[in-house]
């Protein structure tokens, strides 16, 4: 029996698109032996000189302009079909080609500009059924189209925006935000302990996602404040510069602060934490809620980071900090008040035992297995 292929495509602007597509990859790899994935980021794969100089420049803009990029968010339903039409034609000409020699059976996107393209191919002849992964705890235009086949959306509260823009209800699971099938899973924290050199202690984890961009060196001094009590953990990403200038400063040379570079271990840095410092993307927090960690949420990009900000703290899974105040107020619950961490905790990983963590991989192989599109 000839295995089937599902395609997974995504971007490399940020990390959680492209870690969403590949922890979708490893959910249907789990679930179904006869299912064959492959993962790409469209446009570095298309066009390998191009692409990095694009995903360059965004990164550049969300770092120094981040008000820039509220504008783009905000007005993005002005610029979806021009931009659509721009990539098929410019950008991404031999996507048909690829398709045509991937030959798969179902195409997910877990991004928007993919999602436009094969959703333009589709409308000019291409017959493949299409499926959106939204990967925020919001929902623009741009994610939207009549040739989508069936949207996979974080929380109720999207799925009714989807409505209200008229997608039909038939179109739309709510799955939760796919990730890696380790972060459900709660292994030896003494194990964990011993891997990582750290200590038994009270511990917080700073984030800046895959990019490392949250370089704020008053919230990150200022959490030094409680080194001898508190164990830090901060993961840089890929920002190197940053993890070098951290290294050299004394502040952060103490014997319980960790300094790490990228790393794919997350799952278990996040169980053997008990808070999460983090710019709110879609997938850190996701990883966050499946953990039940509180979370701090750290100046959010006008965007979609807002409004993931503004969703995790209505259900009281997180706070932002609005000054360092708020810093204070949690290092010293962790202090003086750590049963009260604890309690919290494990109320959060009651509150997502309504989402499986293989909902969208399960969706996708019923579509496989019956061989015809829900619409």
């Amino acid at each position: 029996m000839a295995k089937k292929r599902v395609l997974l495509l995504s971007e490399g602007f940020g990390a959680g698109h492209t870690q969403a597509a590949h922890a979708l990859s490893s959910s249907l790899r789990q679930l179904s032996p006869s299912v064959q994935t492959k993962v790409l980021e469209l446009g570095s794969f298309l066009n390998p000189k191009i692409a990095p100089l694009i995903i360059s420049a965004y990164r550049k803009t969300i770092t120094t302009r981040p008000r820039l990029v509220g504008y783009m968010y905000r007005h993005q339903k002005s610029f979806n079909r021009f931009t659509a039409l721009a990539l098929h034609r410019i950008f991404y000409t031999s996507t048909k080609n690829v398709v045509r020699a991937l030959r798969p059976d179902i195409i997910v996107c877990t991004h928007f500009i993919p999602s436009a393209v094969i959703s333009r191919l589709k409308r000019l002849g291409t017959d493949v059924p299409l499926c959106t992964v939204i990967t925020d705890y919001d929902a623009h235009d741009t994610w939207i189209s009549p040739e989508v086949d069936r949207y996979f959306v974080s929380t109720p509260e999207v799925k009714r925006k989807l409505l209200n823009r008229g997608v039909s209800q038939a179109k739309i699971q709510v799955t939760g935000i796919p990730i890696h099938p380790d972060f459900w899973t709660h292994p030896s924290k003494d194990e964990i302990r011993e891997r990582f050199n750290l200590s038994d202690m009270p511990t917080v984890l700073v984030m800046g996602g895959g990019w490392g961009i949250m370089n704020d060196e008053v919230v990150n001094e200022y959490l030094t404040r409680w080194s001898k009590q508190v164990q830090i953990i901060f993961c840089l990403g890929n920002n190197d510069k940053a993890r070098e200038e951290m290294e050299a400063n004394p502040r952060f040379q103490h014997p319980n602060i960790r300094l790490l570079g990228f790393t794919r271990e997350i799952d278990k840095l996040m169980e053997v934490s008990d808070l999460l410092v983090t710019k709110p993307g879609g997938m850190t927090c996701t990883e966050g809620l499946a953990k039940g960690i509180p979370m701090l949420f750290h100046q959010p990009l006008p965007g979609q980071e807002e409004e993931n900000c503004q969703y995790f703290t209505a259900q009281g899974l997180g706070e932002p900090i609005t000054s360092l105040e708020v810093i204070g107020k949690w290092m010293n619950m962790l202090l003086h008040q750590y049963d009260r961490i604890q309690e919290q905790r494990e109320r959060n990983l009651k509150d997502i035992e309504r989402f499986h963590p293989m909902q969208s991989a399960k969706s996708i192989i019923d579509m496989l297995e019956n061989e015809k599109v829900y619409s």
